[in-house]
């Protein structure tokens, strides 16, 4: 099935346009997702949207925005008025600047959306626009409407793609000096380094999202395969950490840790499960693989829904 898109309109850099589409570039719907139950009959909880004075319930089309201005005063504002502000951004994504990427506070990412040509035309003036920043490596920065607010959005080559990244305003960015005045200035020596270092050079990789396993997803899925197999639920203990008295015999073991883990053999790793079958999946059957073939074949197992609440 064709993705749906979450916005349509231009991409322009200058005198350059092409009509594009946007859509997400991740996903939390393989997630286990619960929902609200009522404990004494099992039943779903409903939500309502009720007057909070009358308590009576309000239909969506008499439901508008309102903003308040002092304690039970607002002001009313309808989506049609919202609609009125017609930004260009609604439509066009205009590139304003091009910049560096590490020029980019991590802080300021919000989230990652694919960028490609919409329909037949277009496709030179996407490629000249997305060469052009592979060759000078370079993030476009633009502006883009979504969900009825403008953002800032990042725009980069990826494959025959781009991926525009939202980023946030510098009034949505708490200060860091709140946080970090209290923590403090520590001479560390140069030995400390040294073994730090150490260590680092020892872990040092590449970053392949592919190594990594969703543990507590992994154990949510467990938990519910255990729960419908009647089997008795029994709390694994937690781990505690150890207050670090000696923080130099705590290198020093670190890395003669890390070594002797270097020079073990490696036991082949359990592959992290594939997300792309889906969580579903992996819920079932109870029986063993053999059975569940054999069950497959004569009726399709049944599967827990999982609506959200």
């Amino acid at each position: 099935m064709t993705p749906r898109a979450n916005w349509k309109g231009f991409l322009r850099l200058s005198l350059v346009t092409c009509p594009v589409a946007l859509f997400p570039a991740t996903s939390e719907s393989e997630k286990i997702s619960f929902n609200q139950l009522n404990r004494q009959t099992g039943h779903r909880i409903k939500y309502l949207k009720v007057d909070a004075d009358t308590g009576d319930e309000v239909a969506n089309e008499d439901i508008v925005k309102g903003y308040e201005l002092e304690k039970g005063q607002f002001i009313e504002v309808t989506k049609e008025e919202l609609d009125e502000l017609a930004l260009e951004s609604t439509r066009t994504i205009d590139i304003d600047e091009f910049v560096e990427k590490a020029d980019i506070d991590p802080r300021y990412l919000i989230r990652p959306y694919y960028l490609r040509p919409d329909g037949k035309v277009g496709h030179d003036a996407f490629a000249v626009i997305r060469e052009t920043l592979k060759e000078m490596n370079k993030v476009a920065i633009g502006r883009v409407v979504l969900t009825n607010r403008e953002h800032i959005i990042a725009l980069e080559p990826l494959e025959k793609g781009l991926v525009g990244t939202l980023l946030r305003y510098p009034y949505e960015v708490r200060n860091e000096d709140e946080y970090f005045d209290e923590i403090r200035d520590v001479k560390v020596t140069k030995d400390m380094l040294d073994l730090a270092r150490h260590i680092v050079n020892q872990k040092a990789g590449r970053f392949e999202p592919g190594k990594f396993e969703d543990q507590y997803e992994t154990a949510l899925i467990d938990l519910i395969n255990q729960k419908r197999a009647g089997k008795p639920i029994t709390p694994k203990e937690r781990p505690r950490g150890e207050n670090v008295v000696d923080l130099m015999e705590a290198l020093r073991r670190s890395v003669g840790k890390d070594a002797a883990e270097t020079k073990a053999p490696k036991k082949p790793g359990k592959k992290p499960r594939k997300a792309a079958a889906g969580q579903k999946e992996m819920l079932m059957p109870i029986a063993g693989k053999k059975q569940a073939k054999e069950a497959a074949t004569k009726k399709p197992a049944a599967r827990p829904q999982r609506k959200s609440a």
